[in-house]
């Protein structure tokens, strides 16, 4: 049985997010952009994990790497497709360019969004634009950027 969703407080913009990535600094990276764009952060660092999350909890995005130890990131998008999963997926992953072409393609014929494709080393700037971008599109709030870094009531500490 599915639990209940959570998607996380659209209210203030924070919204769930799942990196499914075997390497922890490259989980650890992810998540600290995530944060920083506003985001709560689930990790996962195997297929197994991730499907298994995916499977017991909703998440308005997921990161995926294509190349896990233990499977292929396209296995974690069947089982979000199996689970219903409805929110967007960013790709982070060393492969080559052709391949994340192949896995945006594999995810529209799954019926999924495959918002964005970045290759390893990421680059946290603009995965942190892209983040806050999409918190900003679900949630109706505004963003202001800055030399990278998220800007706005939300964020000033």
């Amino acid at each position: 049985m599915k639990a209940a969703p959570a998607l996380g407080d659209t209210t203030f913009g924070l919204l769930s997010l799942l990196v499914v990535d075997d390497d922890a600094v490259q989980r650890g990276l992810i998540a600290g952009a995530a944060g920083k764009a506003g985001y709560e952060v689930t990790e996962a660092a195997s297929c197994a994990e991730g499907i298994e999350l995916l499977r017991t909890r909703s998440f308005a995005c997921v990161t995926l790497d294509l190349m896990l130890d233990d499977g292929d990131g396209q296995d974690v998008m069947k089982a979000m497709a199996e689970a219903n999963y409805q929110g967007p997926v960013i790709v982070i992953s060393g492969m080559s360019s052709e391949r994340r072409r192949a896995a945006r393609q594999y995810a529209r014929s799954l019926g999924m969004d495959l918002l964005q494709s970045f290759p390893k080393p990421i680059d946290l700037a603009a995965l942190r634009i892209s983040l806050a971008n999409l918190r900003s599109t679900m949630a109706g709030l505004p963003i202001v950027h800055s030399w990278g870094e998220v800007c706005g009531p939300r964020f000033e500490r």
